[in-house]
């Protein structure tokens, strides 16, 4: 007999069902009952803890991201933080960037939201500290850093998965940091 699971053993095994509905059938066809049979429990299980598809999908991404945080790199200059930084999330977060954008058209549409308003959970400024760094040993002129600047990498990177739903090859990931991005900083 399966032992059973309690506080966040559950909530984590509910998540984890409910982001591995979500990859597997998509928004549209996304519902509680199918968690509930992927996750071995009831619904009032999964009804005590989110009130409709919504929120658990909301719930199911921020568990996702949370589990999945890249830690920052520290290579010395901005150029190889970047490559670095970028090169992580190419290798690991094709899935998700093609989730939370492709996947999830319909959930933005319905309730009105974005991917910006589901990735809010604080951590957006998290590669402030890179800009910091690079400004600190000089490489940079924080006077040209605007928000949609620091973004523009990681926002092309994103491109390139959602154009080709593959990982972008280095040589793209170069030519991001490059003969666009550094430019534009320095």
């Amino acid at each position: 007999m399966a032992e059973r699971r309690r506080g966040a053993a559950l909530e984590k095994a509910l998540l984890d069902a409910a982001w591995e509905e979500l990859t597997a059938n998509g928004y549209a066809r996304f519902t509680m009952d199918a968690v509930v049979r992927r996750a071995g429990t009831s619904p009032p299980v999964l009804y005590r803890r989110w009130s409709g598809r919504d929120d658990l999908i909301r719930a199911a991404i921020t568990h996702v991201l949370e589990q999945s945080r890249v830690d920052l790199p520290d290579t010395g200059s901005l150029r190889g933080d970047v490559l670095t930084l970028m090169r992580t999330i190419n290798a690991t977060r094709v899935q998700h960037v093609t989730v939370m954008s492709a996947h999830l058209a319909g959930y933005y549409q319905e309730t009105g939201t974005s991917p910006a308003d589901l990735l809010a959970t604080g951590h957006e400024k998290a590669t402030d500290v890179l800009f910091d760094r690079a400004a600190a040993r000089g490489e940079i002129n924080p006077e040209h850093l605007t928000e949609r600047i620091k973004s523009l990498p990681f926002d092309l990177l994103r491109h390139e998965i959602l154009t080709t739903f593959a990982p972008a090859p280095d040589h793209v990931l170069e030519e991001i940091v490059d003969t666009i991005f550094l430019p534009l900083v320095r």
